[in-house]
Protein backbone atom coordinates (compact mmCIF):
# COMPACT_ATOMS: atom_id res chain seq x y z
CA UNK A 1 0.00 0.00 0.00
CA UNK A 2 2.70 2.27 0.90
CA UNK A 3 4.74 1.60 -2.59
CA UNK A 4 1.50 2.31 -3.94
CA UNK A 5 1.57 5.88 -2.58
CA UNK A 6 4.64 6.45 -3.25
CA UNK A 7 4.19 5.98 -6.47
CA UNK A 8 1.63 8.17 -6.96
CA UNK A 9 2.72 11.26 -5.54
CA UNK A 10 6.52 10.75 -7.63
CA UNK A 11 4.38 10.53 -10.91
CA UNK A 12 2.61 13.69 -9.23
CA UNK A 13 6.21 15.46 -8.65
CA UNK A 14 7.29 14.31 -12.33
CA UNK A 15 5.04 16.13 -14.08
CA UNK A 16 5.13 19.01 -11.75
CA UNK A 17 8.94 18.87 -12.26
CA UNK A 18 8.29 19.45 -15.83
CA UNK A 19 5.60 22.26 -16.13
CA UNK A 20 7.81 23.92 -13.48
CA UNK A 21 10.66 23.80 -15.89
CA UNK A 22 8.42 24.52 -18.74
CA UNK A 23 7.28 27.59 -16.76
CA UNK A 24 10.33 28.79 -16.43
CA UNK A 25 11.12 28.99 -20.02
CA UNK A 26 8.30 30.55 -20.51
CA UNK A 27 8.85 33.25 -17.97
CA UNK A 28 12.27 34.02 -19.46
CA UNK A 29 10.88 34.33 -22.51
CA UNK A 30 8.51 36.63 -21.08
CA UNK A 31 10.92 38.96 -19.27
CA UNK A 32 13.21 38.82 -22.25
CA UNK A 33 10.41 40.49 -24.61
CA UNK A 34 9.57 43.11 -22.12
CA UNK A 35 13.31 43.93 -21.79
CA UNK A 36 13.73 44.47 -25.46
CA UNK A 37 9.92 46.63 -25.22
CA UNK A 38 11.45 48.74 -22.57
CA UNK A 39 14.48 49.29 -24.89
CA UNK A 40 12.55 50.00 -27.67
CA UNK A 41 10.56 52.62 -25.74
CA UNK A 42 13.43 54.53 -24.57
CA UNK A 43 14.45 55.06 -28.20
CA UNK A 44 11.22 55.74 -29.27
CA UNK A 45 10.80 52.66 -31.10
CA UNK A 46 6.98 51.87 -30.37
CA UNK A 47 6.23 49.48 -33.30
CA UNK A 48 8.82 47.18 -31.94
CA UNK A 49 7.97 48.27 -28.35
CA UNK A 50 4.29 47.04 -29.34
CA UNK A 51 4.96 43.48 -31.15
CA UNK A 52 7.51 42.73 -28.28
CA UNK A 53 4.67 43.40 -25.46
CA UNK A 54 2.08 41.36 -27.50
CA UNK A 55 4.69 38.86 -27.91
CA UNK A 56 4.75 38.77 -24.26
CA UNK A 57 1.18 38.79 -23.60
CA UNK A 58 0.81 35.76 -25.49
CA UNK A 59 3.50 34.23 -23.77
CA UNK A 60 1.95 35.38 -20.37
CA UNK A 61 -1.29 33.61 -21.61
CA UNK A 62 0.43 30.32 -21.98
CA UNK A 63 2.19 30.38 -19.21
CA UNK A 64 -1.51 30.38 -17.41
CA UNK A 65 -2.65 27.67 -19.64
CA UNK A 66 0.09 25.42 -18.68
CA UNK A 67 -0.21 26.03 -14.94
CA UNK A 68 -4.07 25.45 -14.82
CA UNK A 69 -4.02 22.62 -11.55
CA UNK A 70 -1.11 23.13 -10.23
CA UNK A 71 -1.68 26.25 -8.21
CA UNK A 72 1.45 25.65 -5.73
CA UNK A 73 3.63 25.99 -8.93
CA UNK A 74 1.82 29.16 -10.33
CA UNK A 75 2.34 31.18 -6.86
CA UNK A 76 6.40 29.88 -6.76
CA UNK A 77 7.20 33.30 -7.68
CA UNK A 78 8.15 33.42 -11.35
CA UNK A 79 5.08 33.91 -12.19
CA UNK A 80 4.25 36.78 -10.47
CA UNK A 81 7.79 38.17 -11.40
CA UNK A 82 6.67 38.02 -15.51
CA UNK A 83 3.83 39.57 -14.82
CA UNK A 84 5.55 42.79 -12.94
CA UNK A 85 7.53 42.79 -15.76
CA UNK A 86 4.64 42.74 -18.36
CA UNK A 87 2.29 45.19 -16.73
CA UNK A 88 5.35 48.02 -16.03
CA UNK A 89 6.55 47.79 -19.60
CA UNK A 90 2.73 48.06 -20.81
CA UNK A 91 2.03 50.78 -18.66
CA UNK A 92 5.08 52.51 -20.35
CA UNK A 93 3.98 51.68 -23.53
CA UNK A 94 0.66 53.50 -23.19
CA UNK A 95 1.68 56.39 -21.73
CA UNK A 96 4.87 57.11 -23.55
CA UNK A 97 2.48 56.67 -26.69
CA UNK A 98 -0.47 58.52 -25.78
CA UNK A 99 1.81 61.29 -24.54
CA UNK A 100 0.61 61.17 -20.96
CA UNK A 101 -2.89 60.63 -21.17
CA UNK A 102 -3.30 58.47 -18.17
CA UNK A 103 -7.20 57.80 -19.79
CA UNK A 104 -5.15 54.49 -21.75
CA UNK A 105 -4.00 53.34 -19.29
CA UNK A 106 -4.45 49.34 -19.41
CA UNK A 107 -5.97 47.50 -16.55
CA UNK A 108 -4.77 44.14 -14.46
CA UNK A 109 -7.91 42.25 -16.08
CA UNK A 110 -7.10 43.48 -19.53
CA UNK A 111 -3.45 42.17 -18.90
CA UNK A 112 -4.34 39.49 -17.39
CA UNK A 113 -2.61 39.65 -14.29
CA UNK A 114 -2.99 39.50 -10.56
CA UNK A 115 -3.55 42.75 -9.03
CA UNK A 116 -0.60 42.71 -6.62
CA UNK A 117 2.00 42.08 -9.59
CA UNK A 118 -0.20 44.98 -11.06
CA UNK A 119 0.40 47.36 -8.40
CA UNK A 120 4.04 46.24 -8.20
CA UNK A 121 4.82 47.14 -11.97
CA UNK A 122 3.00 50.09 -11.40
CA UNK A 123 5.07 50.85 -9.10
CA UNK A 124 8.29 50.30 -11.15
CA UNK A 125 6.57 52.24 -13.85
CA UNK A 126 7.85 55.52 -11.78
CA UNK A 127 11.57 54.83 -12.07
CA UNK A 128 10.81 54.51 -15.84
CA UNK A 129 8.97 57.66 -16.25
CA UNK A 130 11.92 59.51 -14.15
CA UNK A 131 14.12 58.32 -17.21
CA UNK A 132 11.92 59.85 -19.63
CA UNK A 133 11.45 63.16 -17.60
CA UNK A 134 15.14 63.35 -17.59
CA UNK A 135 15.26 63.19 -21.48
CA UNK A 136 12.62 65.84 -21.55
CA UNK A 137 14.66 68.14 -19.59
CA UNK A 138 17.54 67.76 -21.30
CA UNK A 139 15.38 68.26 -25.08
CA UNK A 140 14.23 71.75 -22.79
CA UNK A 141 10.34 70.32 -22.79
CA UNK A 142 9.51 71.02 -19.34
CA UNK A 143 6.16 71.01 -19.64
CA UNK A 144 5.76 67.48 -21.23
CA UNK A 145 8.84 66.98 -18.20
CA UNK A 146 6.16 68.97 -15.53
CA UNK A 147 3.28 66.16 -16.76
CA UNK A 148 4.83 63.21 -16.49
CA UNK A 149 6.31 64.01 -12.99
CA UNK A 150 2.43 64.84 -12.30
CA UNK A 151 1.79 61.09 -13.46
CA UNK A 152 4.21 59.95 -11.30
CA UNK A 153 3.09 61.78 -8.20
CA UNK A 154 -0.82 60.43 -9.19
CA UNK A 155 0.85 56.80 -9.39
CA UNK A 156 2.81 57.17 -5.67
CA UNK A 157 -0.82 58.42 -4.18
CA UNK A 158 -2.41 55.18 -5.92
CA UNK A 159 0.08 53.04 -3.90
CA UNK A 160 -0.12 54.91 -0.54
CA UNK A 161 -3.60 53.94 -0.39
CA UNK A 162 -2.62 50.14 -0.45
CA UNK A 163 -1.55 49.95 2.99
CA UNK A 164 -2.11 46.02 3.44
CA UNK A 165 0.33 43.40 4.66
CA UNK A 166 3.24 42.21 2.42
CA UNK A 167 1.70 38.49 2.17
CA UNK A 168 -1.18 40.33 0.48
CA UNK A 169 0.24 43.12 -1.75
CA UNK A 170 4.16 41.04 -2.14
CA UNK A 171 6.42 43.77 -0.89
CA UNK A 172 4.39 46.86 -2.10
CA UNK A 173 5.59 49.09 0.42
CA UNK A 174 9.10 49.28 -0.18
CA UNK A 175 8.41 50.50 -3.93
CA UNK A 176 6.19 52.89 -2.42
CA UNK A 177 9.08 54.25 -0.54
CA UNK A 178 11.28 53.85 -3.60
CA UNK A 179 8.68 55.62 -5.75
CA UNK A 180 8.25 58.75 -3.25
CA UNK A 181 12.55 58.91 -3.48
CA UNK A 182 12.53 58.97 -6.88
CA UNK A 183 9.46 61.75 -7.06
CA UNK A 184 11.72 63.87 -4.62
CA UNK A 185 14.54 63.53 -7.09
CA UNK A 186 12.64 64.07 -9.79
CA UNK A 187 10.99 67.42 -8.97
CA UNK A 188 14.39 68.92 -8.00
CA UNK A 189 15.27 68.31 -11.17
CA UNK A 190 12.53 69.48 -12.83
CA UNK A 191 12.20 72.63 -10.55
CA UNK A 192 16.33 73.23 -10.88
CA UNK A 193 15.94 73.06 -14.72
CA UNK A 194 13.16 75.13 -15.22
CA UNK A 195 14.99 77.91 -12.69
CA UNK A 196 18.33 77.86 -14.60
CA UNK A 197 16.60 77.94 -18.37
CA UNK A 198 14.75 81.43 -16.67
CA UNK A 199 17.99 82.67 -15.49
CA UNK A 200 19.89 82.13 -18.97
CA UNK A 201 16.89 83.82 -20.55
CA UNK A 202 16.90 86.70 -18.18
CA UNK A 203 20.62 86.86 -18.91
CA UNK A 204 20.18 87.22 -22.92
CA UNK A 205 17.36 89.30 -22.05
CA UNK A 206 20.08 91.82 -20.33
CA UNK A 207 22.74 91.50 -22.78
CA UNK A 208 20.86 92.03 -25.72
CA UNK A 209 19.48 95.78 -23.59
CA UNK A 210 23.40 96.76 -22.63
Amino acid sequence: MLEEISIRIRENFEVKDKIREEGLKISREIVRECRTASFALHGKDFEKAGNSIEAAGRALKKLETRFEGHADIYHAGFVEHSQQEYSEVAIVYSLLKDEGDPQNIPSPDELGVEYAAYLNGLGDVVGELRRHVLDLIREESFEKAEVFLGIMENIHAVLMDFDYPDAITRGLRRKTDVSRSLIEKTRGDVVNSIQQKKLELAMQSLKSRL
